[in-house]
């Protein structure tokens, strides 16, 4: 029984991507949907597993209509989903009477509920969120009874949303433990319990690869991968600034760097180094490819202490310069120097 498992789609999400691709967001996150739904063909797919948060919000019934029929292009896989945190199941909710495809089975309870799937001899455990926060362990942690596939879907593991004993949960007998809510993919327990993190990035604190858990369950015996799949990635980038570099030589090198890591991707990006005192960087310019939501510079103003010593050898700049020139660089000693300097050259600056 071949499986994969995404989770934390956010559908109905705008999220941050830079002046090129922000407006794109919105759309791309469904359609990864479409493409996990292809991908589910090709390979013919026995279950889609969607452990919660499939919305970033209550969803509209016209959302649930679109999310439907995508599912009804799957040839032969059953969908089951779960709700989650965002996406939980008030009294008005659309999830309550919207009528899935007959492949497409949703979760609907607040305890555990067992979800038997005869034609591929699989059940599948879990609950949906029923309010925005669950701060009990609501798992009894008995074993399941052995009469197929076992698979558990859950969304949450934290203090405020469905804690759970990890460790506990990883000894019981269950084929594969599928869960949701930290969007970075986690494989918790080998072959046998994983995140699979966000399909798509959601904000800029989603670094690092998303995609799903690849899985299948042969001979008793479950493997597991994760497969990168997202469209695109928050990629941090460190910019080292050498104190020679003009503003223009920056932005070149830091759109070399984009190039390298590819335009598709969106980028925080931090500067570093040393640069000449009196060096302006007009930070909105480096954003060439529109591709930048974050930059933050942290590079420091250079100084050579000899130089401004002699410069300075009869008034207080160039006293307390003497008093540490000889100190190791790195030290804490050469660290009060970078700093005092820094101040008094930068009060001499404001001055003038």
């Amino acid at each position: 029984m071949k499986f994969i498992h995404i989770a934390d789609l956010h559908l109905g999400a705008r999220p941050e991507a830079g002046e090129a691709y922000t407006q794109k967001r919105p759309e791309e996150l469904w359609e990864s949907v479409h493409r996990i739904i292809q991908k589910c063909n090709e390979d013919e797919i026995d279950l889609l597993l969607v452990a919660g948060d499939v919305f970033h919000h209550q969803p509209m019934l016209r959302e649930l209509k679109e999310l439907d029929y995508l599912f009804s292009k799957l040839v032969k896989t059953h969908v089951v989903l779960i709700a989650g945190n965002h996406d939980y199941i008030k009294g008005d909710s659309f999830y309550k009477k919207f009528q899935w495809q007959s492949h497409v089975h949703f979760i609907l309870n607040g305890e555990m509920s067992k979800l038997k799937l005869k034609d591929i001899s699989t059940n599948v455990f879990g609950l949906s969120y029923q309010t925005r926060n669950i701060e009990k362990d609501m798992l009894a942690y008995h074993e399941p009874k052995k009469d197929g596939n076992n698979i558990l879907l859950l969304h949450g593991g934290e203090e405020k949303y469905l804690p759970v004993n990890k460790q506990k949960l990883a000894s019981l007998n269950y084929d594969y433990i599928a869960l949701g809510h930290i969007h970075k993919p986690m494989i918790l327990a080998e072959n046998k319990m994983a995140y699979a993190g966000a399909l798509e990035p959601i904000d800029r604190n989603d670094i690092g690869e998303h995609g799903y858990i690849f899985g299948e369950i042969k001979n008793q015996k479950t493997k597991i991968r994760f497969c990168s799949f997202a469209k695109r990635s928050y990629v941090p980038l460190k910019l080292e600034v050498d104190v020679s570099d003009t503003a223009a030589q920056v932005k070149d090198k830091l759109s070399e760097r984009i190039q390298e890591g590819g335009i598709d991707n969106i980028y925080k990006v931090t500067l570093v180094g040393f640069r000449e005192a009196d060096m302006y960087y007009d930070i909105a310019a480096f954003d060439q490819f529109k591709n930048i939501v974050q930059i933050t510079d942290e590079t420091k103003p250079y100084y050579d202490f000899k130089k401004i010593m002699e410069k300075n050898k009869d008034n207080i700049i160039g006293l307390f310069i003497k008093e540490l020139i000889d100190c190791e660089e790195g030290s804490m000693e050469y660290e009060a120097l970078y700093q005092g300097v820094d101040a008094l050259m930068t009060t001499r600056r404001n001055e003038a």
